[in-house]
């Protein structure tokens, strides 16, 4: 398996709005909050997430997705052998994720991670 997960993020500064809706409204847990970003979770099979930020993290703009795969080396090769140019990373957050950003064939901005 390489996709662990994926997570939709909505570049906000409205962090609390979100969590009145998400975490209040539609019962979702808040399972990450660095104050840049917020994820919410909702308790089910399917473990659907959704994540609001204000940045990216470490500067970076707000990625489309974030997509955690569980074998980091082996998915980077993979984009550096296929062409799209990795444009933030790899490099090892201060929060405990390896990531990279990598736009894909549609232009979404795409961070590829993997918890360290």
């Amino acid at each position: 398996m390489v996709v662990k997960r994926i997570v939709p993020n909505i570049a906000s500064d409205q962090t609390d709005k979100a969590k009145s809706f998400y975490a209040e409204i539609l019962e979702m847990d808040v399972v990450m909050d660095l104050g840049w970003i917020v994820t919410f979770a909702a308790a089910s099979n399917a473990n659907p997430q959704v994540s609001v930020a204000i940045e990216g993290g470490s500067g970076t703009p707000v990625p489309d997705l974030s997509v955690e795969v569980d074998n980091f080396d082996e998915v980077q090769l993979r984009v550096r052998r296929s062409g799209p140019a990795i444009v933030y990373g790899p490099v090892q957050e201060p929060w405990g994720v390896k990531r990279f950003f990598v736009k894909d064939p549609l232009g979404r901005l795409l961070n590829i991670l993997a918890h360290e």
